[in-house]
């Protein structure tokens, strides 16, 4: 099984239920949102599948999905190691959701404005830090490296959680900067900037009352 759902954490959570050789780790690159039921309208130019073994052994049942997704014309790859793509991921869309959401914004002026840039590179600092001090063999300087990738959006662009919280829907808020806040207490990593956002959004995580 490949769960692509958001997170690092998803599949410590599934492997109880299904069994941990049952897992692939899996990641999907998408810009989507419901334009209205029925309707998904595609928000950005990310068109990417990752998956692969945790030993990072290209598996026969690795390669076989890799095949299929070849020949459905789909953009996929076995990366060298998921743990850290899993990662990598996770550094960009827990900076992304927690700055459009808390900040009610698209990405446009948050990057343009220094202090809100500035707030997003943090956030990825401390997940980084996290996931080092996890053992994910993360480059020290990722971050850096990483919030560039944030000039190439559209502008208009907001994360799902974002459009989550403006529709009044639960919210990821506990798998992704909850989740930072939580893998870094057990680490001892401090995490103010992703502590700040999961406790300005905490109200709105189970959406808005019925």
């Amino acid at each position: 099984m490949i769960s692509l759902q958001n997170g690092v954490q998803k599949d410590d959570m599934l492997a109880p239920i299904l069994g941990r050789k049952a897992l692939l780790g899996g990641a999907a690159y998408i810009g989507v949102a419901i334009a209205r039921p029925g309707i998904i309208k595609k928000t950005g130019p990310m068109e990417r599948l990752a998956f692969g073994e945790y030993d990072n052994k290209v598996s026969p049942r690795a390669q076989a999905f890799m095949d299929a997704c070849k020949a459905g014309g789909i953009n996929a790859d076995i990366p060298p190691d998921i743990t850290v793509e899993l990662w990598q991921k996770f550094v960009f869309l827990v900076a992304m959701s927690s700055v459009t959401s808390s900040m009610r914004s698209t990405i446009g002026p948050i990057r343009a404005n220094p202090l809100t840039r500035q707030f997003a590179l943090d956030i990825m600092k401390e997940v980084v830090a996290v996931g080092r001090a996890h053992g994910v063999m993360l480059a020290d300087n990722f971050a850096e490296t990483r919030i560039g990738h944030a000039d190439g959006l559209a502008p208009d662009m907001q994360a799902s959680m974002a459009l989550d919280l403006q529709l009044g829907k639960p919210l990821e808020l506990p798998w992704l900067a909850g989740a930072v806040v939580d893998l870094g207490a057990q680490k001892g990593v401090p995490t103010p900037c992703c502590r700040a956002v999961r406790d300005i959004l905490i109200l709105h995580v189970d959406g808005k009352p019925s």
